[in-house]
């Protein structure tokens, strides 16, 4: 940053680690708690800088008021030789190149484009933008929710893995009313054993490393359910150690499907748009 980025310099950026061909977020936010091992974790899982947009310009000149052209044009400038792990990301008017990155660059964990007006000056504090994110229709087994089983708030979903355990795989955003409704209908406490043991395939509470709620990082009390209701979901490509960071959209029960007839879960490295059906 240093030989190639004059003091002074203004930019709006976005830090990623790569692995694997894909971007990995859990590796960048376990810098925050690596303490004396950071050092390491930096050489190991190199992080780039990728940047959007320039505020203010070599010699200390303010660009926020200059158009979104004009400021990419400054940009371009000043960062023309720089290296790979200090890049400008890619922008384009061309309908058919968005929509080909919206296709084939979902496989490295690009989640969508943003959308700018090439006349818009930046404007701090204020979203003068829109983000289409690119997803993908799917399924997953309902084994909890929040709230109660006669009044869900959210799902908890999982898919089986090769070996038949059900494992935790992410979490919807709040259920709309008639969703609750329709889900109480069809949502029963997990079955007892023949020695009126009630066993779930997940702990209770939910530990807070798997929830990845960053802004509420405490153990998350659920209610267990039978997992035998299959939820037809919305999820986009932030899909990392076997789970959905973002939540995922409830679309509704596919009470055609079968448990089983739900994909596996996926392996690290797996393109999770595969073979899904992709949506706006």
């Amino acid at each position: 940053m240093r030989a190639f980025v004059p003091p002074g310099v203004v930019l709006d950026g976005e830090l990623v680690v790569w692995e694997r061909g894909r971007t990995n977020f859990a590796l960048l936010q376990r810098r925050v708690t690596a303490g004396r091992q950071l050092l390491r974790e930096a050489r190991e899982h190199p992080a780039y800088y990728v940047t959007f947009d320039v505020l203010v310009d070599a010699g200390g000149e303010p660009v926020l008021d200059a158009p979104l052209v004009e400021r990419r044009a400054r940009l371009m400038r000043l960062l023309a030789g720089a290296p790979p792990q200090l890049a400008v990301t890619p922008q384009s008017a061309d309908l058919s190149e968005v929509s080909e990155w919206l296709t084939t660059w979902t496989a490295a964990g690009v989640e969508g484009v943003v959308i700018k007006r090439l006349d818009s000056r930046y404007e701090p504090g204020r979203r003068g933008w829109a983000k289409f994110r690119a997803r993908a229709t799917t399924e997953a087994i309902i084994g909890g929710v929040t709230g109660s089983i006669r009044n869900p708030d959210t799902a908890l979903l999982g898919r089986f893995d090769r070996r038949g355990r059900l494992r935790y795989t992410g979490r919807t955003h709040p259920l709309a009313t008639p969703q609750r409704e329709e889900l109480a209908g069809l949502l029963s406490p997990p079955r007892p054993t023949e020695r009126r043991a009630v066993i779930h395939p997940w702990p209770d509470p939910l530990p807070a490393a798997w929830s990845g709620q960053f802004e509420r990082p405490e153990p998350l009390r659920y209610v267990q359910v039978e997992p035998t209701v299959v939820a037809e979901i919305q999820v986009d490509t932030a899909y990392e150690h076997r789970r959905w960071r973002h939540r995922v959209r409830y679309a509704r029960p596919r009470l055609d499907l079968s448990v089983y007839d739900v994909p596996l879960i996926l392996g690290e490295g797996e393109d999770p748009f595969s073979g899904y059906a992709r949506t706006a």
